[in-house]
């Protein structure tokens, strides 16, 4: 093999690379918007339990029957 050819394998390769990491950084940047959507609907489903729970009647005691 030349050096042209090992040469052109070479940027071949490094083109390849170059558009892996670029595939790569765009699906880490989705992943890292999806999961900072996650975390905000998390919060916000934490925030309505808790109003909803501050409002709910108190729980009925639970008391055995008799027979017990």
């Amino acid at each position: 093999m030349s050096d042209t050819d090992r040469l052109a394998e070479l940027e071949i390769m490094l083109a390849h690379q170059a558009n892996t990491i670029d595939e790569l950084s765009t699906e880490l940047a989705r992943a890292f918007t999806q999961l900072d959507r996650q975390q905000k609907t998390l919060k916000e489903l934490a925030e309505r339990f808790l109003a909803l729970e501050e409002t709910a009647t108190p729980r009925a005691e639970v008391t055995r029957p008799p027979h017990y």
